[in-house]
């Protein structure tokens, strides 16, 4: 643990961790995140903010990892605190029994999957359609599909399977953990058994870094549900809107607020609407950063906009109502991420307002006088932001945001 933080900490030892592919080397994005003595939560750090029962100090914490992420050796069991799969004030045998419980939970609902496609759960998975459009079963090696599908809702799952494969095959294919089958896998079943449960979404991107980070499948596919209710209105598309559109319509504000000459500019290009912004927001800038300095990005955003009620607030769905899940005090404030805390105080505690929409508010503001002098049409624009991929700096982009959000408050501030 502790050679990581010497003098020769960096990259080198990052990659011990999530090792890449040497053939892929070459192509991959520089990382910039370096854990820090003093700054980056530690594991001793972690453990020492658990009282004897295992209550959190989560405060400490926060300020730890808005400081200098997360070491890489503890990643997976911080993340579950972020995300909300547990409550901080929560005991150590809270924790254990709400951890079986979920564990059961989800061997049941993969017992179903299986009983109607029999790879689940066997090491393999699909790429090729196992039913045809009409709900007639199709040959494929190592699966069996129960005869023919009536059920709607079966048969649209059954033929979204193998497009789960075929992401599963793309998806960080660079690192050395993907090479073996077993790990694509337990993506996979991880994605499928969720789009069994929610059939409008279930992203790849999303999922992967979990299913490195935590051993246990029912774990894994915990934090990813968790993951999922913060993000899920960007994966929602109809024939007349898109997921993030909500984002994109605050992005617009925002820059016409901090920056109405940029915005006057776009609008006249006809990117009033910010569509150029979709991939950024859609998938937490997975594709302009690094592995590691996505994650380090992804961590520090939830630990700025972190809220002590949203484990409550996720539970609350399973009739657990008395525990002041609406309501935050003054003690409670101070239990916020820094961004969420000005967003509460000010009266901003809007969704579509997250920290990622003053990200990109962010990148824009630093291709300001660019897009202003080259752009002559938004092929030009785009072009300009894919520059940004590899050469962003996640913890610079965090300040900046910050500085955007508090300037836009300021401005939008109500009398």
């Amino acid at each position: 643990m502790a050679k990581i933080f010497g003098k020769k900490a960096g990259t080198e030892e990052l990659e011990t961790f999530y090792p890449i592919r040497p053939e892929c080397v070459a192509d991959m994005p520089k990382t910039r995140f370096k854990p820090r003595a003093g700054k980056t939560l530690s594991g001793r750090r972690w453990h020492a903010a658990f009282s004897e029962e295992g209550r959190l100090d989560m405060a400490k914490v926060l300020r730890r990892i808005q400081r200098g992420g997360i070491h890489p050796s503890i990643k997976g069991l911080v993340w579950e605190f972020l995300l909300g799969c547990y409550d901080p004030n929560s005991t150590f045998e809270d924790r254990n029994e709400l951890r079986q419980q979920r564990r059961e939970r989800y061997a049941m609902w993969k017992t179903e999957c299986q009983n109607m496609v029999s790879v689940i759960g066997t090491g393999d998975f699909i790429s090729t359609p196992i039913i045809t459009d009409d709900g007639q079963p199709i040959e494929a090696e190592g699966c069996n599909v129960i005869s023919s599908v009536s059920d709607k809702k079966v048969a649209q799952w059954m033929l979204s399977l193998h497009q789960i494969g075929l992401d599963v095959v793309r998806t960080d294919r660079a690192l050395v953990f993907y090479e073996e089958k077993a790990n694509q896998a337990k993506l996979w079943d991880v994605l499928a058994i969720y789009s069994w449960l929610d059939d409008d979404v279930g992203m790849n991107d999303i999922c992967s870094p979990m299913v490195i980070l935590l051993e246990n499948e029912a774990d894994t596919f915990w934090c990813f549900e968790r993951a999922m209710r913060r993000l899920r209105e960007n994966f929602r598309c109809s024939s007349t809107s898109i997921g993030v559109q909500s984002q994109l319509g605050t992005l617009s504000q925002v820059i016409k607020t901090v920056d109405p000459q940029l915005h006057k500019h776009l609008e006249e290009l006809d990117g009033g609407e910010y569509l150029f912004a979709f991939r950024m927001l859609m998938v937490l800038f997975r594709r302009e950063f690094s592995f590691v300095d996505s994650l380090y990005l992804w961590e520090v955003m939830w630990a700025m906009e972190y809220n002590p009620n949203i484990f409550w607030s996720y539970e609350q769905t399973d009739g657990d109502q008395d525990n002041d899940s609406g309501r935050l005090n003054q003690k409670m404030l101070k239990q916020c991420g820094k961004f969420q805390r000005k967003n509460m105080e000010k009266g901003h505690g809007d969704q579509n307002n997250a920290l990622a929409v003053f990200l990109v508010a962010g990148v824009l503001e630093t291709k300001h006088k660019q897009i202003l002098k080259e752009a002559k049409g938004l092929d030009d624009v785009v072009s300009i932001l894919g520059d940004v991929t590899g050469n962003l700096d996640a913890k610079k982009a965090c300040k900046e945001a910050l500085k955007l959000q508090e300037k836009y408050l300021k401005k939008t501030k109500k009398p």
